[in-house]
């Protein structure tokens, strides 16, 4: 028998009452997902099925205690039964048993990801009313995922057409955004960011990284705004001064549009929305979270659970089958991201 050399994908279910199920049940019932990758269901059998009937799907779910179980052929789905969430859960509703099923989704994908049995996580969105419900303390996967690996920084990078978008700040006000700058927070995310390229697939080649001013035309000589004088140029100084090709403060007007025709590899923006809304417009589906500073490779669709619409086998799986894509993309680097980000 020769060895398959299809990375193993350990792909979360998410919240049992929203989409998750459904996109992550057509994503893996995709041929060319099979073809990609040995793509292994985590949560429960039974909300898999059910998903994939509402979903109209002709494949078998394939129920196993073990990835050793699984098949890994097309046709078939197979899925780590955790057993914890039934087929009676309501759709697009907030529970604690549907929490607690996400939550051990998570604990076991990422167990198989440190293990070295799982080349990477890939993640269907949950709810943090119902995590919070089933007894978690955390905000939400990133947070999860860091105290399961022991890692204390990590940060997110979005993937898409293959620019890589970085963030200064992420999940707090604008105002509260622009009052936590600094000459030494943006210098220290610059070389986060500079770091994940290089693990990310610089493949030896310099990275190159721009970074995004925040006031319009670049805050014109501090006439809109000092911050790009008083942070964000001194950061990208020192930068360049420790030898890394780093280029700002540059317009956010213009830089994700110069990123995508390849001038640079990479963005750091500085507030959640600065980089959300640029990717998204891009290409709403095509747009990946990757997490970084983790020891394990964890790709991630950016959208929600979905409630409304969970149970009626119209949501689009199109962000879940770009971070699988994604993920054997990236498998191949899973070593040094281990060995980058393994002492956090």
């Amino acid at each position: 028998m020769s060895a398959d050399t299809r990375p193993l994908l350990a792909v979360t279910l998410g919240d049992p009452a929203g989409i998750g199920p459904e996109i992550t049940a057509r994503t893996l019932a995709d041929p060319a997902s099979a073809r990609a990758a040995r793509g292994l269901a985590v949560g429960d059998a039974a909300v898999l099925e059910r998903a994939a009937r509402i979903c109209g799907l002709d494949v078998e779910i394939n129920a196993v205690s073990d990835p050793g179980q699984a098949r890994f052929t097309e046709g078939v789905i197979d899925v780590l039964d955790l057993g914890i969430a039934g087929a009676d859960l309501e759709w697009g509703k907030v529970d604690p048993v549907a929490g607690r099923a996400a939550v051990a989704a998570i604990e076991t994908a990422a167990r198989l990801a440190l293990d070295g049995v799982a080349d990477a996580v890939v993640t269907a969105p949950i709810n943090k009313e119902a995590i919070w419900a089933a007894g978690s303390k955390h905000l939400g996967h990133t947070e999860m995922l860091g105290e399961l690996t022991g890692s204390t920084r990590h940060n997110t990078m979005f993937v898409v057409r293959g620019l890589k978008i970085f963030f200064t700040t992420r999940h707090m006000s604008l105002r509260n955004a622009l009052d936590k700058l600094s000459k030494q927070v943006v210098e220290e995310a610059i070389r986060e960011a500079y770091a994940a390229l290089r693990v990310f697939g610089a493949d030896g080649r310099t990275p190159r990284l721009a970074v995004a001013a925040v006031n319009p035309h670049g805050g014109e000589n501090g006439n809109f705004g000092d911050e790009e004088i008083v942070s964000i140029a001194p950061a990208v100084e020192a930068a360049r001064a420790a030898g890394l090709d780093v280029t700002g403060p540059v317009p956010a007007d213009s830089v994700f549009h110069q990123g995508l025709e390849g001038r640079y590899d990479g963005v750091l923006s500085h507030f959640h929305d600065q980089g959300h809304i640029p990717a998204k417009t891009v290409d709403f589906h095509g747009t990946v979270s990757v997490t970084v500073g983790l020891p394990i490779l964890r790709t991630s669709v950016d959208h929600g659970t979905a409630f409304d619409i969970a149970g009626t086998g119209t949501a689009s799986p199109g962000t879940m089958a770009a971070a699988f894509r994604t993920a054997v993309e990236f498998a191949p680097y899973a070593d040094r991201i281990r060995a980058e980000y393994a002492t956090r």
